[in-house]
């Protein structure tokens, strides 16, 4: 099955590193060199998309058939990842607080939720987008926009406790950037690409079934990488998230 798109050269996500980090160096330098403080946000900005950007880059130049036009998958990166933001910090607000040894629990069920919103209706609301992989692909672009909004978060109090310390936010925007296709990214693509199917497949038993799996895999995913916290276990569950969408991704690639 072929989509309708214009195939990405191969390599392509290459060239969106190479040149996404070159801009952060560009502007950590003219940061270093003038105290511009109106530099800080291009370079939270750019150094928390590098990374989720090429991956999502990454996956639209595979050969899997897919029928979402870049500026759609932009769009969903977008607001995915606003209105995944926007409702989890509302919803965890009481959450943590008030479940206490679940906090991480429910953290992680509101997280997977907010950013399935978006690919749901997209793919539930705009009936041309309906080949298996089209799921996966808008998950895992959801999941790039609600990291890189999360990680300008994370990088922004570092900057503030560290008293303007770029060292510092290096280390954060490094650390949360690179794990980002293994974590947000993968676990979002994964349980959108089951919606997806189960879309394509009219909602059987079995489809419904594989859904709620996939959601309880990410969520499971999820609560382990915020509980344990750890290089170590990030590195295994990382594994363990990617592994499972490059399974999926071939999957969907015989359909």
């Amino acid at each position: 099955m072929e989509g309708t798109r214009t195939a990405l050269p191969r390599w392509s996500w290459l060239a969106v590193l190479a040149v996404g980090l070159g801009l952060f160096e560009l502007l950590r330098r003219d940061l270093s060199a003038t105290d511009n403080p109106h530099l800080v946000p291009a370079l939270l900005f750019v150094g928390a998309a590098v990374v989720p950007t090429a991956f999502v880059v990454f996956i639209y130049g595979r050969p899997v058939a897919f029928d979402v036009p870049g500026g759609v998958l932009a769009l969903v990166a977008a607001t995915g990842g606003v209105v995944g933001v926007v409702i989890a910090s509302v919803l965890e607000y009481d959450t943590v607080r008030d479940l206490g040894l679940f906090s991480m629990l429910g953290v992680a069920v509101i997280e997977e939720t907010a950013k399935l919103i978006v690919p749901a209706a997209v793919l539930l609301g705009v009936r041309r987008y309906s080949l298996p992989a089209d799921g996966l692909l808008l998950g895992v672009a959801s999941g790039a926009g609600f990291a890189v909004l999360e990680t300008m978060g994370f990088a922004y109090v570092a900057l503030v406790a560290s008293k303007g310390d770029l060292s510092t936010v290096d280390g954060v925007l490094a650390l949360r950037g690179t794990l980002s296709p293994a974590a947000h990214m993968a676990w979002t693509g994964l349980v959108a690409a089951a919606f997806g199917l189960a879309i394509v497949e009219h909602w059987s038993h079995t489809a419904v079934v594989r859904l709620v799996l996939a959601f309880g895999a990410a969520v499971a995913l999820h609560t382990a990488w915020d509980s344990i916290g750890t290089t170590p276990a990030y590195l295994v569950i990382g594994g363990i998230g990617l592994g499972s969408l490059t399974a999926v991704a071939h999957r969907l690639r015989a359909l």
